[in-house]
């Protein structure tokens, strides 16, 4: 795994789409920890955890294919 943590790093510095996914990503994350921190949640704070789970998802699921297509351009000889 240590291939995949230097590909992430490099493009968190290099690729702008996956630097916003990954801050997005780590932003839903946060704001579900708050919430799910709560003793008690509303029907609207359930519906926020819920929904924040799906965008959490979708920015992952982008940021692997951002993944997978470096991989794939970086094993295509020029």
């Amino acid at each position: 795994m240590p291939d995949r943590e230097v590909l992430i790093q490099r493009l968190t510095e290099a690729n702008d789409e996956f630097r916003r996914l990954k801050q997005e990503h780590q932003e839903h994350e946060r704001e579900i920890a708050d919430l799910q921190a709560r003793p008690f949640l509303t029907t609207e704070q359930q519906w926020r955890v819920s929904e924040l789970k799906k965008l959490k998802l979708i920015a992952k699921d982008r940021m692997e294919a951002l993944i997978r297509e470096h991989q794939r351009s970086a094993q295509t000889p020029a």
